[in-house]
């Protein structure tokens, strides 16, 4: 039976965010069973909190934001997938700034800290949504579905006019080896065109060519070469991994996008939630006889923060 995973220690990681252009930082703590992902900040002698569910997102333009209250996190999207990415079910992700770090764009230095603590089996088992009937949201030309499958998986399509990108598709089987191995490290991607516009609504102003891979109008602004000839859509596959972690709970079903991004992926997400009646709950190694559950018993969870002492009181 697949039990729930927490990480060992705490592990911690300092850089620029992405699209701010501010310092900040992040440690990753353990959380008990049924926590989920949670962001906590100390403001003020108080913890404050937000968990990573859709019931708390922000805006979806370039990255995705969570917010409660006055409180609110920028591109949460790189550590929540790789969290997912490998199978990390509870843990408090603290924060110093209102923005992720971006390090070099990819997840991999979140799947480093994630190593580097170690990763703790629970006691509870794992609970599953299994998809039973397909759902799409679409949007013109773009889409993203998710249909039955006895697997987790995804199949991601994107269509550039670029020489270096055009046409690609990836396969991702959702397993934390292959996420390791074929997804984690896919960077961020800009087109040298777009970047003055991003920076005119304030966005984007931490990017440079060590967090982002820059296309010209026919080659690589980088000096180092993409790490992988399709990295752009495996990176657009690495983004939906950490949006449809807003869900709150893995899904066994096949995910397939044409040409998404980050508001289709949470739209989908909503969809999933407003469409009871085309998934069913599971505990890891039941088989699919278990009932259909609603919205508000199947995603309502208490949130219990530790007596958390700020980690970055020495910086």
């Amino acid at each position: 039976m697949r039990h729930q995973q927490t990480l060992e220690t705490s592990s911690f990681l300092s850089g620029i965010g992405l699209h701010s252009g501010n310092p900040g930082s992040i440690a990753i703590h353990p959380a008990p069973v049924n926590t989920g992902v949670v962001f906590v900040k100390h403001i003020a002698d108080q913890i404050q909190s937000c968990p990573a569910n859709i019931t708390f997102l922000g805006q979806t333009d370039h990255c995705t934001t969570l917010q409660v209250g006055e409180f609110d996190i920028q591109t949460v999207e790189h550590v929540l997938s790789a969290l997912a990415g490998l199978e990390v079910d509870n843990a408090y992700v603290e924060l110093l700034g209102s923005e992720i770090p971006a390090a070099d764009g990819s997840s991999t230095p979140f799947v480093d800290m994630i190593y580097q603590s170690g990763v703790l089996i629970q006691e509870e088992p794992r609970k599953y949504l299994k998809i039973v009937q397909p759902i799409t949201v679409e949007d013109g030309p773009r889409s993203i579905s998710v249909l039955p499958s006895a697997l987790p998986q995804i199949t991601y399509f994107i269509d550039f006019p670029h020489p270096l990108i055009q046409q690609q598709e990836y396969h991702h089987f959702c397993t934390p080896h292959e996420y390791g191995k074929n997804i984690a490290g896919a960077r961020t991607f800009a087109f040298q065109k777009e970047v003055e516009f991003l920076w005119s609504r304030g966005l984007g102003l931490g990017g440079s060519l060590h967090n982002t891979v820059v296309f010209a109008e026919t080659g690589l602004v980088n000096d180092d070469d993409l790490r992988f000839s399709d990295e752009c859509v495996r990176h657009k596959v690495l983004d939906l991994i950490g949006d449809l972690s807003l869900l709150g709970i893995p899904v066994i079903g096949h995910f397939i996008a044409k040409c998404a991004g980050h508001a289709l992926h949470t739209q989908l997400v909503q969809a999933i939630i407003h469409n009871p009646d085309k998934w069913i709950m599971l505990n890891a190694g039941e088989t699919g006889k278990g009932g259909i559950l609603n919205e508000k018993s199947s995603f309502n969870s208490t949130i219990c923060l530790p007596e958390l002492q700020p980690a970055f009181h020495a910086l």
